[in-house]
Order: structure tokens, then C-alpha cells, then sequence
């Protein structure tokens, strides 16, 4: 069975394209890829963030807190009827991110937000994690807002299961279709020619690794991509509001 709680630090970078080159050549001497990834292919993640009406979840991250939380339901590729997704709650502390998420099937978990209500537990279900999201789903009015997907490369080392770097490039997001089975398909988030490195770990950066970040001259930052959808959609509606209709056409 997958892992389904993690606890770790979550860094995150944005690089240029010759940068990203750099590095991949870099992480192909100290790790392994992902499965997924034979030959440098990406994967497709693909998600829908959940949100009350008036957005208070996301406009809460993004003043910064201390504490936050969100809901997203996530999938490898486009799901069929039949599929199985992962329902998530991710939370962060003080720089600690704490992700908790179950294995559904896809109506399962769209019924489960539709209702708030515990389903029958199933062998592909994780409990506990099923109770904190119906506590979630009662503590918040939440509806779909955003289909959010990327294309990843991601690294492990088999010394250190705790540490992942991934490289996600592509990211797409829609706020009509908000379903998983609608297909991939969406407004570009970001450009083409950068991507979004993140390194995840419960320890230290390995000493390695650090001498990297270091003679690339490459920066940590604050970025999240649904934020940053956030505030796309909030400053174009105030622009298209400032517009008459006739000259929007």
C-alpha cells in the first residue's frame, strides 16, 4: 500500500530551462528516478482544490499563517469511472508539512465531499484519514474550484526514502469542467521554459545536494500553484471588470 501520512519539509525553487538541465544531469549521478519516469518521461498529476464559496482557504494561505490547510482530490493521468484517486488533506506548520490522504474510487470520493458523510469503509481505504476528512468537510462549506495538473519528473534516493525531488513543468489550471475525468486540458499557470523544483525531506538536505543549490546560485521561494492560480483569476476578473463588455469582445 502507498504511503498515506507524511510529515517533512517541503522547499521549493523555480528554474530557468538551462538551469533545470543542469541540475537534472546533476540528480541522475546521486538518485534514482521515479518509476514512473523511465527515459525522462513525465507523469501527469492532476487535481481539484476544494474551497468554500467565498474562497476563504486559499485567501487564508496566502496572508502567510503560521497555520493552514487545504483539500484536493488527486490523480495519476485522467481517471475513467472505475478509477481509483486520492482524496488529501494537506496541512502546514511552521514550515512542516503534514499531508494526509486516502484511496478512493472516483464516485466514492466525489460523494464523499457531496455528502460530508462516512462512506462504508473499504479495503482500499485508510480510516482515520476518512474521519478527519468528513471532520473536515463539516467544518467548512467546500466546493470544487479549480482542476490544477502538471507534468512531473521526480527523483528518490534509495539510501534515504525520506528525501524526493520532483520538477513539475506544464501547469495547467480550469475553473469550468472542474472534473477529473473531463480531461487534461486547461490555461497556462506559468511559462513552458520554467519549472518548479521542490525537495521534500523529513532530515537535512544531504550535504551534496546543498553544494548544488549553492553553485547554481539557486534561491528557495514561496510558491503555491494554486495560489498563484488565486490571484491570476482575482486580478483578471478586477481587469475585465474595469473593461466595458463591448471592448472585452
Amino acid at each position: 500500500m502507498a504511503i498515506e501520512v507524511f510529515n517533512r519539509y517541503e522547499y521549493k525553487y523555480l528554474l530557468d530551462k538551462d538551469t533545470y538541465e543542469k541540475v537534472i544531469k546533476i540528480m541522475d549521478e546521486h538518485m534514482e528516478l521515479d518509476e514512473h519516469n523511465q527515459n525522462h518521461r513525465t507523469y501527469t498529476i492532476a487535481n481539484i482544490y476544494f474551497d468554500t464559496p467565498d474562497d476563504y482557504l486559499i485567501r487564508h494561505s496566502l496572508e502567510k499563517p503560521q497555520y493552514k490547510e487545504k483539500l484536493r482530490m488527486r490523480a495519476y493521468g485522467v481517471p475513467g469511472e472505475e478509477s481509483k484517486v486520492f482524496l488529501e488533506i494537506k496541512k502546514k506548520y511552521r514550515g512542516i508539512v503534514n499531508k494526509r490522504r486516502t484511496t478512493l474510487g472516483l464516485e466514492e470520493a466525489y460523494d464523499l465531499v457531496a455528502s460530508g458523510e462516512m462512506p462504508d469503509v473499504k479495503d482500499h481505504m485508510n480510516e482515520q484519514v476518512l474521519h478527519e476528512i468528513v471532520y473536515f468537510l463539516h467544518r467548512y462549506n467546500l466546493e470544487p474550484k479549480v482542476y490544477l495538473a502538471y507534468n512531473r519528473i521526480a527523483y528518490f534516493e534509495k539510501d534515504n526514502p525520506d528525501l524526493r525531488i520532483s520538477f513539475d513543468t506544464n501547469i495547467r489550471s480550469r475553473r469550468y469542467d472542474v472534473h477529473l475525468e473531463d480531461g487534461d486540458y486547461g490555461e497556462k499557470l506559468i511559462n513552458d521554459e520554467i519549472y518548479l523544483m521542490e525537495i521534500k525531506t523529513a532530515r537535512a538536505i544531504p550535504l551534496w545536494l546543498t553544494h548544488v543549490l549553492t553553485e547554481l546560485e539557486i534561491h528557495r521561494c514561496s510558491f503555491s500553484k494554486y495560489g498563484t492560480e488565486f490571484t491570476h483569476f482575482v486580478h483578471s476578473n478586477l481587469y475585465n471588470n474595469q473593461i466595458p463588455a463591448e471592448r472585452r469582445a
